[in-house]
């Protein structure tokens, strides 16, 4: 199951948005940027950070997470208004408050099929390869009588046609969002 870090200065936000999430996803809170930092693990897949937060800020927040070497899909839900500032910063969703349950709901899903599609394809790039490499080395008799190289075949019309669907599934912001993330990872 997806797990949801909820963070923001505001206890009441931060009940509002667990009780609209807690029966899709594992969710876990922190009241400000330090407790997120104690919160923050490798079993987060989707943050959801406030910017404006006293002691520690959301943008300060998301830079430490990045530092740790933490990779979960980051929406940024504040009251800030976006400037060019956020050119350079390495979130995947930004919402200005307030958000509607509908607005979170969907912003979670989206991050997690961005996650799902990207890991999709990272398992098609490498299935590939390896066919590659197979056919490159192989005979052509050799791969039609091996099981090996058939269900390899299988597997990557299986993730090609799952990727291929969860493309479908994001928007276009996600969908370019997912293909700036792999190329980057290059």
């Amino acid at each position: 199951m997806t797990t949801v870090l909820i963070v923001d200065d505001e206890p009441n936000v931060v009940e509002a948005y667990a009780l609209w999430l807690k029966d899709e996803y594992d969710i876990r809170t922190a009241e400000g940027g330090e407790e997120a930092l104690e919160e923050i693990d490798e079993d987060i897949d989707v943050v959801l950070l406030d910017r404006r937060m006293p002691k520690r800020s959301g943008d300060e927040v998301l830079e430490a997470i990045h530092e740790r070497g933490l990779d979960p899909r980051v929406a940024m839900v504040t009251a800030v208004d976006p400037d060019f500032d956020i050119v350079d910063m390495s979130f995947d969703a930004y919402l200005t408050k307030p958000v509607t349950k509908d607005d979170l709901v969907e912003t979670v899903e989206q991050l997690r099929s961005l996650e799902q599609y990207e890991s999709g394809v990272r398992e098609q790039f490498a299935l590939a390869e390896k066919r590659a490499v197979l056919e490159t080395e192989m005979s052509e008799a050799e791969l039609a009588e091996s099981e090996e190289y058939q269900a390899l075949l299988e597997d990557l019309e299986r993730i090609d046609d799952e990727t291929v669907d969860r493309a479908g599934e994001l928007d276009h912001d996600a969908f370019a969002a997912a293909v700036r993330n792999l190329v980057d990872e290059e």
